[in-house]
């Protein structure tokens, strides 16, 4: 018999109508639940679950997607009313969350702590992906959970199409400090420069600027709660950083040699980031390829591509200010750029070569 037949979903916004969707393609019968009626229906109709029937029995697994400082709260009141046998969430941050449960007498020995690392600079259930989960970590503490409630987490996750890491709370809190609430501050900080700065700087804002900002969009709300709830650990990486950017500061003019080092430690870093379904990092080729800004056109190219027999890996886009062109760079493997760039150059296309 399968481990998870039935989910109820807590929340019904990106990550939450999201766990819906997946959930519901793996097969799952799959319960919606949500302070705010509208999100629920509209996470409905988008086909991420039901509405509770009236004597809706206990879900195999309770899904708590709300912001980190509720997640106690309602796993509390989840457990009173007998929501479910096992309970997870999807909050950011995992000790306080756990330390809150604890002080407000929730039962961990059928709580498992959970963290998708996966998500977009939109909210909502009107930006929820069935697919937004696949290849991604899904970081699981279990805490006091004892192992069948730790199956049927795993169980979700899989179905999502994620891959499930066990961590503690506090070195889960440290990991995503580093590599998901800074960057957050740091790509916030970054824009924020830009609203102050002249329009005819902003208007020569290339694709480096769009890249390095892009999560600046978040929820400023939601952000505050997360960074709040792991104040400690965010701390220590800015304060770290801080002393960088010192360093550079006291280099740039004299000391070439140290900004090059502190350039090259930032190449050094990167190459370590898991590559492409968290595998080896692995060096692609660009073929950049000039677009009109028409409808087909990525689809045409990407048709081109297949038919030469290419993967295209990645892809990288950068529109010309002022034109209805742009270019897309097609990411593919060293030894298939040469016959992609001849094959797109036989049908017409301007290849950058």
């Amino acid at each position: 018999m399968s481990a998870l037949s039935s989910l109820a979903v807590v929340g019904t916004g990106l990550v939450g109508a999201s766990v819906g969707l997946a959930a519901r393609g793996a097969g799952i019968d799959v319960v919606l639940r949500d302070a705010s009626p509208e999100h629920a229906r509209r996470a409905a109709d988008l086909g991420a679950g039901r509405p509770p029937a009236p004597d809706e029995p206990p879900a195999d697994l309770v899904v708590l997607a709300v912001p980190p400082e509720r997640v106690a709260g309602v796993l509390r009141d989840a457990q009173r009313a007998g929501l479910g046998r096992t309970y997870t969430d999807v909050a950011s941050v995992k000790a306080a969350v756990a330390g809150e449960a604890l002080r407000l007498g929730c039962d961990l020995a059928t709580y498992v702590g959970g963290h998708p690392m996966a998500g977009r600079e939109r909210s909502g259930p009107g930006a929820a992906r069935g697919d937004l989960f696949v290849g991604r970590p899904w970081v699981l503490t279990r805490g006091d959970a004892g192992d069948e409630h730790v199956r049927r987490v795993r169980a979700l996750v899989t179905a999502c199409g994620a891959v499930p890491v066990e961590a503690g709370a506090e070195e889960h809190d440290e990991a995503v400090a580093l590599v998901s609430h800074v960057p957050q501050v740091v790509s916030s900080l970054l824009a924020g420069r830009l609203v102050d700065a002249p329009a005819a700087a902003v208007a020569l804002a290339g694709q480096g600027l769009r890249d390095t900002t892009r999560v600046a969009g978040s929820d400023p709300a939601l952000w505050t709660a997360i960074l709040a709830a792991n104040a400690r650990p965010v701390r220590a990486v800015l304060e770290a950083l801080r002393a960088d950017l010192d360093r550079l500061l006291g280099a740039l003019g004299h000391d070439d040699d140290g900004v090059r080092d502190a350039l090259a430690r930032g190449v050094e870093g990167r190459a370590r980031i898991p590559g492409k379904h968290g595998g080896t990092p692995t060096t692609y080729a660009a073929v950049p390829v000039v677009l009109r800004d028409r409808p087909g056109e990525l689809a045409r190219v990407f048709l081109e591509a297949a038919l030469a027999g290419v993967n295209v890996e990645d892809i990288a886009m950068e529109h010309s200010p002022g034109q209805p062109v742009g270019l897309v760079e097609l990411l593919v493997r060293p030894e298939a750029a040469g016959r992609l760039a001849d094959a797109l150059a036989a049908h017409g296309w301007v290849v950058h070569r």
